[in-house]
């Protein structure tokens, strides 16, 4: 039963394996009882489809019994006790409950140092989970040296072919496109495909991720065409070697759809959100985080094309959807509020904006830091509408903020840090402050120009190494 159930999970048919799951959990307590160990093994595989389909509350009842039931029956340091506790970290962090699963991550960590060694696999797993958790709360130094660290670990232990070693790539990739470092991450991301397509072949589902990714890193870098080209390949390898239904291939549709926004290409990005939606409601139900972020995105699209009811309408069902599921101050549904603020914005109805902004700039500093990228893009965003209602001392302040800021968490040839330049500049014109306007986009250029000559230097230094490679094979 548990080998069919995980058969059923890998094609993303979750109804179906969790059904399963439970029998089998449900045979193993009536014949061997509530805290044998197979018992608990069963019920943490039942937990594990559960949290695929973001039934988190029930997933983490289930992973704090197995836990409680392997610290009795196993001790505190058992193998399988610190994965229990891994397991249910994974879970809050998904639930955005950040600090109880720093908590217990960096206890997994501490335990798993001890008893296994600093280069188990286990420890190492644990490094790189707590790493992507630094990551989601803006801490990316941190995040950077956690993800560095699993990674060097991995290579040391497995090679730099294994499929644990090109995931901690792929983790590091993330946490450098978080700070802008594109070139680099870029450079990593292509490494990562090329191990991928050599190791597992072109329609293995990690080659596919990788691919996807890829994809996120130029697009990034503005490079809109090549991303829709990457994207448009991870949908059709996903269709083939998943189905058409499984919620990966969707999250490709939902990735094309944002490449095609991003092109202006809007009914284009509307038609593909729809479908993404229609898709992701039939599969993962109405109230799943991944339902949720395609009403957001559907909304947003709408929007642009001045669509602004039908966008408060699905902006408002996927933010009340948001805090049933996960909280008012779930990341999420800080996301979904500042969405629904920009489109009531668009409509002129700038009081409810701005109060709306103003609670998402609050939860934000409480919940991730002042320093953290969501945080400062509350503070630009709220500056935008208070420079809307002619309140250019108070703009003034906060688009300052948000550069000082993101000049320090993204440096000053980040994009973002770039828009702070030129929001704060705008506002500079509305004060009649035009030297010190011209002076600060003097200095953003600047700044771009220093990042594209860079650029320039790491692919020529890239194609120096591939000449040298090259001359090495031939010798």
């Amino acid at each position: 039963m548990a080998v069919l159930a995980s058969v059923l999970r890998g094609q993303g048919k979750f109804n179906d394996a969790e059904k399963i799951s439970r029998r089998a959990m449900e045979g193993y307590q009536s014949l061997l009882g509530q805290q044998h160990p197979d018992t608990l093994t069963s019920a943490s595989n039942l937990a594990l489809i559960l949290r695929d389909q973001a039934k988190y509350e029930e997933a983490v009842q289930i992973y704090q019994e197995v836990l409680d039931g392997r610290e009795k029956e196993l001790g505190a340091q058992h193998p399988d006790t610190l994965m229990s506790m891994s397991s249910l970290a994974l879970v809050w962090r998904d639930q955005g409950i950040y600090d109880k699963a720093s908590v217990l991550t960096r206890q997994a960590l501490e335990r798993r140092e001890e008893v296994l060694g600093k280069r188990h696999p286990s420890t190492l797993t644990s490094a790189s989970n707590l790493a992507l958790l630094l990551r989601e709360q803006g801490h990316y130094d941190e995040s950077e040296k956690w993800s560095r660290q699993a990674l060097e670990g991995r290579e040391a232990e497995l090679g730099k072919r294994h499929p644990h070693t090109l995931a901690s790539a792929s983790n590091l990739v993330l946490v450098l496109q978080d700070q802008g470092q594109y070139r680099e991450a870029e450079a990593m991301n292509r490494r990562v495909l090329d191990a991928y397509e050599n190791e597992l072949g072109m329609q293995h589902p990690s080659t596919l991720t990788s691919v996807s990714n890829l994809a996120f890193v130029l697009q990034e870098q503005g490079q809109y065409s090549e991303a829709e080209k990457l994207n448009r390949q991870a949908l059709a390898g996903r269709e083939t070697a998943l189905g058409k239904q499984h919620p990966d291939s969707v999250t490709s549709l939902s990735n094309l759809a944002f490449t095609m926004r991003l092109q202006e290409k809007y009914a284009e990005s509307e038609a593909l959100n729809r479908q993404a939606l229609e898709g992701r409601e039939e599969r993962l139900g109405m109230q799943h985080p991944d339902t949720l972020a395609s009403r957001n995105n559907l909304a947003l699209v709408l929007r642009d094309q001045g669509k602004y009811e039908e966008a408060e309408e699905w902006s408002r069902r996927a933010l009340q959807g948001y805090r049933t599921e996960l909280g008012a101050h779930h990341p999420h549904t800080l996301t979904s509020l500042s969405n629904l603020a920009s489109i009531l914005q668009d409509q002129g109805n700038n009081n409810e904006a701005e109060a709306m902004n103003r609670r998402v700039l609050e939860a934000y500093e409480e919940e991730l830091g002042m320093q953290h990228p969501d945080t400062l893009r509350s503070v630009s965003n709220l500056a935008s509408v208070l420079q809307g209602q002619k309140r250019y001392r108070e703009a003034e302040a906060l688009n300052r903020r948000a550069l000082r800021g993101r000049e320090k968490q993204l440096g000053p040839q980040h994009p973002d840090t770039a828009k702070s330049a030129g929001d704060l500049a705008s506002v500079l014109r509305d004060l009649g402050k035009g030297d010190e306007a011209e002076e600060l986009e003097r200095q953003a250029q600047e700044a771009r120009e220093e990042a594209r000559e860079e650029a320039r230097e790491e692919a020529r230094e890239e194609a120096r190494e591939e000449a040298r490679e090259e001359a090495r094979e031939e010798a």
